[in-house]
């Protein structure tokens, strides 16, 4: 019943049901992945080229949904060679640049960061910002410059929980040799796992964090060794049954580091080398860099028991497991985390190399949290999560963030990868959140992706709260009006576009909500009214992360005599107050 469900599940992200943007939210489906329909290619990081060009007219479209994995090896190149608007990129890359300023706390948000931005495998963006190391230490005392350490582009990083991503993957491939069933319980396979109330736990609840399990326990300062350690996560009780809520667990990920480790015989760090990072040329990944490479890490913090953190793993619990744990202890780049990316949207190959198979992919990308509103899950990756993937957020984008300052988003509609990577706990955990940076990154990838016009060259989009798009006094009539109009709907959950009518231009009834998200497409909009002397529509901003926009075109009144007003022949028709007319 499960799979049916679940191929169900994937036949609506296919189809993509249209969403009138009307009165309930619009998502694209509820699975978060796609359709095989193509190979992906051999080749390596390279140079821009001709073969930038995507089928379809596609290239550098939020408007248009990709169907299949894409086929995609990264290439340098530039916004305007993916097609892509520089503007919002370039805005982007700045406001990270200023986020290694002081604010007004005195201190910057973080000490550097380096940015990637991918669309149809394009890289369109890679620069650093800032400092690998500044501080003295935990008060922030900065260092003379000659002292630092600027960023770079191949800054290695510890990329905190995205590691949770890396060992989900290698769960995924003992489920798709055979090795493991997602819905036995765990302790058939570590039956000391299966003491104190967590026998019925299975591989899903873990993959979900829907186990049950607390959050965390202070393993590096409650016991002695690595063996009591793990013992103590093996003796846990959970909080609640499992299955009954949602619960992100750091638990959940050394466990399932634990399980492949006793399936295989193999340690966590030489699976995710043999099967992920040495197959995908990820040069720069695994866990504690080699000396060679320290020049290289960017600092973290500084522990009152371990000095500065530097080459080490900063998480205190994967630190006392050695280094090496199921929730965190990869380093990685920039580039090696696109690249990683690239492989999912590709259906889990690149450089025809495959990782996993399709269907694999497929689950790592569904959400198997529909239980849950607002904690989507697939198998390993997070899903929908706007506070962090801003305007590129649908039900089928997927991501993961890390304590340390990290982030990736792969956007499967669009094609499109964006990364941040910081080291914000440099000097100190405490000196303030990332997220504000890392919905930047996102955004300006999203806006560089067009909108465009589905009539004529412009379109009106909302820019201001309250702003209004009103057509021009209509001849007075009895009897039926018909007001139709092309939306592009695409806002946060506390945004919408209100469509009124009024009599006398000063009273508005309203008529028409339009909200939600994830569909991507245009709709056209047909309501029938009664007299009016003027229609409006009114664009009301919540107290969200904000959507890629809200766009109108197309606009036309009819009654049974004919037409009354066509805004497309006639532009001067309807009067914009905080909207703007635009291209894309």
């Amino acid at each position: 019943m499960r799979t049916l469900l679940i191929t169900a599940l994937l036949a609506v992200l296919a189809t993509t049901t249209p969403a009138h943007a009307g009165g309930t939210t619009a998502h694209a489906g509820t699975a978060g992945a796609v359709r095989s329909t193509g190979r992906a290619g051999a080749g390596a990081v390279g140079e821009d080229g001709a073969d930038v060009v995507a089928a379809g007219g596609r290239r550098g479209r939020f408007d248009v949904v990709r169907r299949g994995w894409a086929d995609h090896v990264l290439r340098t190149g530039t916004p305007a060679r993916a097609g892509l608007d520089p503007a919002p990129i370039a805005g982007a890359l700045d406001r990270v640049r200023r986020f290694t300023g002081p604010d007004a706390s005195g201190h910057p948000l973080f000490a550097g960061a380096v940015t990637l931005l991918v669309h149809d495998g394009v890289v369109a963006a890679h620069g650093p910002a800032g400092w690998a190391v500044r501080y003295a230490d935990a008060a922030g005392t900065e260092l003379p410059e000659g002292r630092r350490v600027p960023m770079a582009p191949d800054t290695i990083f510890d990329v905190a929980s995205i590691s949770k991503l890396f060992t989900s993957l290698v769960v995924m491939r003992r489920q798709e040799l055979g090795e493991l069933d997602l819905d036995a319980p765990v302790a058939r396979h570590l039956p000391e796992f299966g003491v104190n109330g967590k026998s019925a736990i299975t591989t899903r609840h873990l993959l979900t964090h829907t186990s049950g399990l607390e959050p965390w326990l202070p393993l590096w300062s409650d016991h002695p060794d690595v063996p009591s350690r793990l013992k103590a996560v093996m003796d846990v009780a959970p909080k609640n049954p499992p299955g009954s809520t949602y619960t992100y667990s750091d638990l959940n990920l050394i466990t399932l580091g634990v399980l492949v480790h006793r399936l295989t015989g193999k340690p966590l760090d030489v699976l995710v080398r043999e099967e992920l990072t040495e197959p995908l040329g990820l040069r720069d990944t695994g866990y504690t860099p080699p000396a060679a490479k320290l020049d290289r890490v960017a600092a973290t913090e500084f522990q009152a028991h371990r000095g500065l953190v530097r080459g080490q793993v900063h998480d205190e619990n994967a630190w006392s497991l050695g280094g090496v744990a199921g929730h965190a202890g990869v380093f990685s780049t920039a580039a090696d985390l696109a690249v990683l990316g690239q492989a999912i949207l590709n259906g889990g190959v690149y450089r025809g190399r495959r990782v996993l198979r399709e269907r694999t992919v497929e689950l790592v990308l569904t959400d198997f949290n529909q239980q849950f509103p607002g904690n989507a899950h697939g198998l390993g990756f997070e899903l929908d999560q706007r506070w962090y993937m801003g305007a590129l957020t649908s039900p089928a984008t997927a991501g993961h963030t890390g304590f340390t300052g990290t982030s990736l988003v792969l956007d499967p509609l669009s094609g499109s990868i964006a990364v941040l990577l910081t080291n914000r706990v440099h000097p100190s955990r405490d000196w303030g959140s990332v997220n504000p940076a890392r919905r930047a990154v996102a955004d300006g990838l999203a806006r560089a992706l067009a909108v465009r016009p589905e009539r004529g060259g412009t379109a009106w989009t909302a820019t201001a709260h309250l702003g209004t798009l009103t057509t021009g006094p209509l001849p007075a009539r009895d009897g039926r009006l018909e007001l139709e109009f092309d939306a592009f709907i695409d806002l946060d959950p506390h945004d919408r576009v209100v469509v009124q009518a009024s009599d006398d231009g000063t009273s508005w009834r309203d008529l028409k909500t339009l909200a939600g998200y994830g569909t991507r497409r245009w709709e056209r909009v047909r309501l029938v009214t009664g007299p009016a002397s003027a229609f409006r529509w009114l664009y009301v901003r919540g107290d969200g992360y904000g959507g890629r926009g809200a766009y109108v075109d197309g606009v036309r009144v009819t009654d049974r005599h004919g037409v009354l007003l066509d805004a497309e022949r006639d532009p001067g028709a309807v009067t914009a107050v905080g909207w703007r007319s635009t291209d894309r």
